[in-house]
């Protein structure tokens, strides 16, 4: 029979290759590296391939029986009740700017589909934000938690994009958003989430998102006591979609999003 393995394994295993594939873009960044265009017009670098290829390969060697769902390459079915995320650099197109804070992801699922295990590694930044269900969030190996923010006119809210307008309801959502906190900025994609987790922002609100996108944002959010949904409110990273919030502002942001 084989043994599960623990969470503290998981995170120690997952927070290496996050380390490893860093490595590897930070090798390409700020010098020049040129970006083809994917079929959804999104770009893609040669550091994007050899992160994600570094991935599998210790996932492959450590774990042979987990599937593995990667932005690059695609879903690898496995044998277990395990599946991993990975997002080789999360925020490509800062990455081809020259913008430090795009990221490497990297989550496991169980059978149930939610993240058991969680990291984000901002390689430029020398920031790393690892969480594992029950045991809290952790920056750079200090435990971190969501602000304390309770007003939405004191609420620092985030984005990855300017213009909703493509996103039906989710327009209106937005603008009531800005018209309602305090500031908000464009420091997207999963670093928005970072910010969250660490108590330098509030709300986070991404219209659009993949599963690897997510991967490891849910555990990170909620251990550091925040919540990270759709925008009907389920807690998954299946939703195509996101919103974050501190926790103190869940029900307020939520009214938002249903008209209230």
């Amino acid at each position: 029979m084989t043994t599960k393995p623990s969470l503290s394994t998981l995170l120690e295993f997952a927070i290496d290759a996050a380390y490893q594939a860093g490595k590897i873009t930070l090798s390409y960044f700020q010098n020049g590296v040129s970006a083809d265009r994917k079929s959804d017009d999104s770009p893609v670098t040669i550091a994007d391939k050899l992160a994600e290829e570094k991935l599998r390969e210790l996932i492959q060697r450590y774990w042979p029986d987990h599937g593995i769902i990667g932005e690059e390459y695609g879903e690898q079915a496995g044998t277990s009740e395990y599946t991993w995320t990975v997002d080789p650099i999360d925020g490509t197109k800062s990455f081809v700017q020259g913008v430090p804070i795009y990221s490497n992801l990297i989550s496991v699922v169980d059978a149930s589909r939610r993240p058991l295990v969680g990291v984000a590694n901002y390689p430029a930044l020398n920031e790393m934000i690892y969480a594992s269900q029950g045991m809290g969030t952790y920056w750079n190996g200090r435990r971190t938690h969501a602000s304390n923010v309770s007003d939405l006119k004191d609420a620092v809210l985030l984005g990855s994009e300017i213009d909703f307008s493509a996103y039906g309801d989710k327009e209106r959502i937005w603008k009531q958003l800005q018209k309602t906190t305090y500031f908000h900025r464009t420091w997207g994609d999963s670093y928005g989430y970072a910010l969250l987790a660490t108590g330098r922002a509030e709300i986070m609100v991404d219209a659009w998102m993949k599963t690897w996108d997510c991967g490891p944002l849910l555990v990170i959010v909620e251990e550091a006591g925040g919540t990270f949904t759709d925008f009907k409110g389920n807690a998954t990273i299946w939703g195509g979609e996101a919103i974050g919030t501190n926790g103190k502002l869940y029900d307020a942001v939520m009214a938002i999003v249903n008209g209230s």
